[in-house]
């Protein structure tokens, strides 16, 4: 089982989209995949059609059970979708409340990761859709994951959230003692305004060797397949951010992801 995180400190960057777009892709491969929402606020449940709030069961319901969670708490928790072999574990309000009442216990940072250990002979694929606030559920996302995805909104406001990332990362990274690969990802670019072409130039100048060698261009369609409530590849397979979103599922696929010199 693979574990990929999409998360980035700055919202509105495109990590719901991203994070249902690559699932829509994986599925329709054959693979088993489970999409986790971790945002309190349930967009990603949402665009579903999931009412959280209306489920006596969320990702909640994993971090209060700890260390006593089970296989079959974890796939009871699992909604399913319009593709067959695409689950939703989604998010609830509750989770907001996760920092005051938990926040201090030790090993609260490893509880997501000790329980997908125990459906990694389930699922081929799990990807984990993180909200942007530095937090209990940040890190819990990350220290599970085999890899993580930044989207960054090809504009200038986008690369201060970036920059926060990055560096929670670094301190990730010394306090775990490992190294968390990692790729950004440029979304929503729009090359008719030249204040995106600009914030693209200053994404690779400043981050050399971290940023994919494409981008994910802005596509109407993201919105028109979130109303039907379908991945947009299932919606229009042919839109151009999809195809965008298929070349770089291939390279993270055969770990050979492309980097901007």
């Amino acid at each position: 089982m693979i574990v990929w995180t999409i998360t980035n400190q700055k919202g509105g960057v495109g990590k719901t989209t991203t994070t249902v777009t690559l699932g829509g892709l994986l599925a329709q491969q054959g693979k088993r995949v489970v999409l986790i929402d971790m945002d309190p606020q349930a967009s990603m449940s949402f665009y579903f059609g999931i009412d959280s709030e209306a489920l006596s069961f969320s990702v909640y319901d994993i971090f209060s059970a700890g260390s006593d969670i089970t296989k079959d708490t974890i796939l009871g928790c699992l909604c399913t979708t319009k593709l067959e072999s695409l689950f939703v574990l989604p998010a609830s309000m509750s989770l907001a409340t996760l920092d005051r009442s938990m926040g201090t216990q030790g090993g609260m940072g490893l509880i997501l990761k000790k329980a997908l250990a125990l459906i990694k002979d389930d699922f081929d694929y799990i990807l984990i859709d993180c909200p942007p606030v530095l937090g209990v559920l940040m890190v819990n996302a990350v220290a599970a994951s085999d890899k993580i995805i930044i989207p960054t909104q090809t504009e200038f406001l986008a690369l201060k959230g970036l920059q926060r990332m990055i560096r929670t990362l670094d301190i990730m990274a010394t306090s775990q003692k490992r190294e968390f690969e990692h790729v950004i990802l440029p979304t929503m670019f729009d090359k008719r305004f030249k204040a995106g072409t600009q914030a693209y130039r200053t994404l690779c100048r400043d981050y050399p060797g971290q940023v994919w060698e494409s981008v994910i261009p802005v596509d109407t369609r993201f919105r028109d397949a979130s109303q039907v409530q379908l991945p947009p590849s299932v919606f229009n397979r042919r839109a151009r951010g999809v195809f965008a979103y298929h070349n770089f599922l291939l390279q993270m696929q055969a770990n050979e992801v492309k980097f901007h010199a």
